[in-house]
């Protein structure tokens, strides 16, 4: 288990500006979250390395971005409509409500009270909205949906019924592979891609959790990044193989040590019921061992689920004049929430320097949001505070993600950049005025270096 703990890591990154509770103002609304400045540098150079590694230095991945409301029928026919679902309990006392398989069933979590929960039902877990115009909204009734399913439990013989299923409905995705593989025949149409290829994507994915906790790691707006790799059922287990390996050269490149990651095999019994065979990649979380990402084996179950509702053939041609099939699906899928909150917590390290204790995040130069924090020793000597400025604009022409900071107190500039995994505090002094060099210090290290002017960007780049 990581050695970070979590209220360390919702502190730090409050304090510092990298995620905030969503709607904070306003008293917050439960597994919602607002990424501040830090933190959107930290994500945003996160999906570019996926991008990168997994999309853009290949040759067989192709990326896609659907639109988020898509055709409820999407929904009917990969299953998500009558099987997505978690056990829901409610306390008979409070009436508050948890996912039952999630907590100790012996006692309410919130007033106390010994069994007193109702059995388990099944909870869809997909956002529902309309579209469109609906009614006149002329002599309508607005009322919570928890509240209208309590009045008409009491009513049995109430003529009112919750009617769901009309023209109108439609779901915020509950995930972004679906919409792969709806563009499936329109990438091959487009590009006729040899098989093995891949259809990626990146997006924004809605799940009504029960009880979204532990801050990140469940939420009820997230993001996934999620590829579906298309290849010849008979190439199954050599691809699926392939893509443990390539999962775990992703892990090492971003820093994450593989002492912390665990491939855990999933049983039959508690694979989900497309997949012939599931690999979850755990983490030792500071909330304790928990999946990471997953790799699944889906055979040919969503591209026929869509031939049987959409009654159009999703088979594929060989280019070698072949017998056509409908391709089968490996899907790693990757949470861009779990990884920030995995690399957050092995990045998070304490030691001490001069007998004062140290809080700094070992990021990779990679990730980091800041790469360099660029200021004069002192403020009040015009000659080193122009020629600060001079080199931190000549610098930010070539690397965007540097920060100006010039406090005086050099002690206390060099905490803060610790504590968000800055690597490099260059600093110009007296002696910068003579000698065209400056000191630049190592985050992990602490260690202090005279830079040539005219090398220090190269210096810098070296580390990308």
């Amino acid at each position: 288990m990581s050695e970070v703990k979590l209220d360390d890591l919702v502190s730090l990154t409050k304090r510092r500006g990298f995620i905030f509770p969503g709607s904070s103002v306003y008293g917050g609304l439960s597994g919602t979250w607002d990424y501040g400045p830090l933190g959107v540098k930290l994500k945003d150079n996160f999906i570019n390395l996926w991008k990168y590694f997994f999309v853009d230095s290949r040759e067989d991945i192709y990326m896609v971005d659907a639109a988020i409301i898509m055709n409820k029928k999407v929904w009917q026919a990969s299953g998500h409509v009558d099987t997505f679902n978690d056990p829901l309990v409610e306390c008979k006392k409070c009436h508050s409500r948890f996912r039952a398989d999630k907590i100790d069933l012996s006692h309410c979590l919130v007033c106390g009270e010994k069994n007193s929960f109702t059995e388990p039902k099944n909870f869809n877990l997909m956002f529902s909205t309309s579209i469109g115009p609906i009614g006149d909204g002329v002599g309508e009734v607005t009322i919570d949906r928890a509240e209208l399913e309590k009045i008409l439990a009491n009513n049995k013989d109430s003529k009112i019924s919750l009617k769901t299923d009309n023209e109108n409905l439609v779901y915020l995705r509950p995930e972004t592979a679906q919409g792969i593989f709806v563009n499936f025949k329109n990438v091959v149409d487009s590009f006729y891609p040899n098989i093995p290829f891949g259809i990626a994507q990146h997006g924004k994915a809605f799940r009504n959790e029960i009880s979204p906790r532990d801050f990140i790691f469940r939420s009820r707006e997230f993001e996934q990044l999620e590829i579906e790799y298309f290849i010849n059922p008979e190439q199954w287990q050599e691809k699926f193989e392939m893509w443990i390996n390539l999962i775990h050269q992703w892990f090492n490149l971003i820093g994450l040590p593989a002492g912390m990651i665990t491939d855990k095999e999933i049983d039959g019994a508690d694979r989900a019921h497309y997949s012939k065979r599931t690999v979850d990649f755990e983490f030792d979380f500071p909330i304790g061992k928990e999946e990471l990402m997953g790799l699944a084996y889906r055979t040919d179950f969503d591209l026929r689920n869509i031939e049987m509702f959409s009654k159009k053939s999703m088979e594929y041609k060989p280019k070698d004049g072949s017998a056509s099939f409908v391709p089968h699906v490996i899907e790693p899928s990757f949470g861009v929430e779990r990884f920030i909150l995995a690399i957050l917590s092995s990045a998070y390290k304490q030691d001490e320097i001069n007998g004062e204790k140290r809080v700094y995040l070992d990021l990779p130069f990679k990730l980091s949001p800041i790469k360099a924090i660029f200021g004069p020793l002192v403020r009040n000597k015009s000659e080193i505070v122009d020629l600060s400025k001079k080199i931190f604009k000549e610098i930010k022409s070539e690397i965007t993600d540097i920060l100006w900071d010039d406090s005086n107190n050099i002690g206390k500039r060099y905490r803060r950049a610790d504590e968000i995994g800055t690597p490099f505090c260059i600093t110009v002094d007296f002696q910068s005025l003579e000698d065209n060099m400056v000191t630049v210090r190592d985050r992990n290290t602490t260690i202090q270096t005279r830079v040539a002017l005219d090398k220090l960007s190269d210096y810098l780049k070296k580390q990308f």
